[in-house]
């Protein structure tokens, strides 16, 4: 795991190198073992390195046998050996045993088609020198992040946004556009990024930049092909698929240690690696933590257990920090105990496993099952509910109507996200007008409502999450809090074979006798203790809206929330009532949080940082 940044410009190389390592340590938390630099006349390519395999030969850049071809890598590539087998048969000749080196080769042998071929996480930069000619590209789940800069002649790339502030033509401007859709949201989803000019490489593409020219392409496209085979079948592939998946995400010349929480994802993870240790986090409260869950399985496993409570001030203490590692604001409050998990394991391991994308693969989310009212009414014909919902709509509250109102909508207008932090129209009413904007969430999702057509609605609330909650919001955060400590999260769940297997299993056998992921949870039943293997999805609860009814933590928000520059995007009087009513009993701990970490992040970036 690593860390890289680079760009095309007019300057002199002189200036590219002063340039290029100051980019470079700004993301020296990526990579803090070593460095590396390649510079000429048109490009510069910087690097930081926590080494993982081959200790003593994997410093980057890495070139190909007559040094024409550079490449700089950040992630891990699972099949590299067999690859390597492959090249040496081709003719190609290797200086060191890395994963990097096996890139660069294939890139020479099969060009981008080489993308295909890999099986692993990666943000990928290759530099054919004598055709002056830049590839990008990113795993096809988003493990890696990968971000992109194009204006006025300068062409940057890096790991993380935060690289390009040391370039002195970088121009730091807020996009306004983006601002009530994160509000809706509580992450960007969007290509462009907070920041003008600045973009993310989706997940399975790659970009070609050559003379001055960008083209972006798509190489892998994560499709539904659904085969209605025997459970059992089914069953017993999907086992053997996981627990090679998870033996090649071990593979390291350092320890591997797992995170691990109550819930059957990482728990199954750790019955199978069985690590040294293991590593927990929560907070004091009922219901705030699993800490005691996480000790009772690794006692089971016999495996060392590490484990922290987190404080409320030290929640809101490193909340800057957290928001800037992240680059862009975010409103998933599970990243800040993510980010101490990841301290707490850095002082033991480099690398870790993880159970992250399990829901999106299984059918694990709470959301794809639905019960009660829910479930009875979705099954209501929807021109009835339809009219149902406009009668609805006339009376005061009463127990149901929220449900009655949005199921009156067909699912594509319902349905996109997870965790909805404000209503559209509700986001609207508390921006100034500057930052208000005509886009809807539903406008984002549309092309990919479109692409999953005639599908059961299980099939289409997971294809949105896989393009949507999973690279901008779990795995954005899983990498930027476990890199910010100079960690390697690894998530075998998010491997190629485990889709190509994935993708095929019918929903039926995914949601069942009224649990989610039932296929999952049948394999995990031969390996962990059945009390994990059933237990519902409870994700990493925070008590920020019991913490806020505190004065010293109302006080804290409400400082942030009155400040001048919040005045500038916000109706003061607004959010101020958010605060005071949740502060006095009712309940927007959600939104006030989604308000606070922009700010948050807002003053760090565009106040503190210079």
């Amino acid at each position: 795991m690593c860390g890289f940044c680079g760009f095309n410009d007019k300057r002199s190389k002189k200036d590219k190198e002063k340039i290029i390592k100051s980019m470079a340590d700004r993301i020296i938390h990526r990579g803090p073992d070593s460095d590396g630099y390649y510079v000429d006349n048109d490009v510069a390519l910087g690097f930081r390195r926590l080494s993982i395999i081959d200790l003593k030969g994997g410093s980057q850049p890495i070139y190909n046998e007559d040094n024409t071809i550079a490449i700089t890598f950040n992630g891990e590539i699972y099949n590299y050996q067999s690859l390597r087998e492959d090249l040496i048969k081709c003719g190609h000749k290797f200086r060191t045993n890395t994963d990097t080196e096996v890139i660069v080769h294939g890139y020479e042998e099969w060009d981008t088609e080489v993308f295909n071929k890999l099986r692993g996480m990666y943000g990928i930069i290759i530099y054919d020198i004598n055709k002056k000619k830049i590839i990008g590209a990113r795993d096809i789940f988003g493990i890696k992040p990968f971000y992109y800069y194009k204006n006025d002649g300068l062409f940057m790339f890096a790991s993380e946004i935060k690289s390009f502030l040391s370039h002195p033509d970088f121009k730091k401007e807020l996009n306004e556009k983006v601002l009530s859709l994160y509000l809706s949201y509580g992450t960007n989803h969007m290509e462009e990024t907070f920041f003008k000019y600045t973009y993310k490489l989706r997940p399975g593409h790659y970009f070609v930049y050559e003379n001055d020219k960008l083209e972006v392409k798509e190489y892998f496209k994560l499709k539904y092909e659904k085969e209605d085979k025997p459970f059992d079948e089914y069953e017993n592939v999907l086992k053997e698929t996981i627990e090679s998946s998870i033996k090649y995400h071990q593979i390291s010349d350092v320890e591997v240690g797992s995170y691990l929480s109550g819930g059957v994802d990482s728990s199954y993870v750790v019955a199978e690696a069985r690590p040294n240790k293991t590593f927990t986090v929560g907070f004091d409260g009922k219901g705030f933590s699993e800490i005691e869950y996480a000790k009772d399985l690794s006692d089971y496993f016999k495996i060392k257990h590490y484990s922290k409570v987190i404080s409320a001030d030290e929640f809101f203490d490193i909340l800057p920090t957290v928001e800037y590692h992240l680059d862009e604001p975010s409103a998933n409050v599970s990243a800040v105990p993510l980010y101490f998990l990841s301290k707490l394991a850095r002082k033991e391991v480099k690398v870790v496993l993880s159970g992250e994308g399990a829901d999106e693969m299984f059918g694990g989310y709470n959301e794809y099952n639905l019960e009660g009212l829910e479930k009875f009414y979705d099954k209501v014909p929807l021109f009835l509910r339809r009219g149902i919902g406009n009668i609805a709509k006339r009376f005061p509250y009463f127990k149901g109507k929220h449900t009655i109102l949005k199921y009156s909508k067909p699912l594509e207008e319902r349905y996109y996200n997870k965790t909805e932090m404000f209503l559209s129209k509700d986001a609207q009413a508390i921006l100034k007008s500057k930052y208000r904007t005509d886009l809807s969430p539903f406008d984002l999702c549309t092309p990919y409502y479109d692409e999953v057509k005639g599908k059961d609605d299980v099939q289409r609330k997971m294809y949105i999450d896989l393009n949507f909650w999973l690279p901008n919001d779990i795995l954005l955060k899983a990498d930027k809090m476990s890199m910010a400590n100079s960690v390697e999260l690894r998530v075998p769940f998010l491997d190629k074979e485990v889709w190509k297997l994935s993708q095929k299993i019918p929903t039926k056998y995914m949601v069942r006798d009224g649990q989610t992921k039932y296929i999952f949870r049948k394999i995990a039943d031969e390996k962990i203790p059945e009390e994990w293997a059933k237990r519902k999805k409870k994700g990493f609860p925070v008590p920020f809206g019991k913490w806020i009814r505190e004065e010293k933590y109302y006080n804290k928000v409400k400082d942030l929330f009155n400040s001048d520059f919040s005045k500038e995007f916000f109706d003061n009087e607004a959010i101020n009532k958010l605060l005071d009513e949740h502060y006095h009993g009712a309940v927007y701990g959600k939104q006030i949080y989604t308000i606070y970490a922009f700010l948050t992040w807002y003053q760090r970036f565009f106040i503190t940082e210079k």
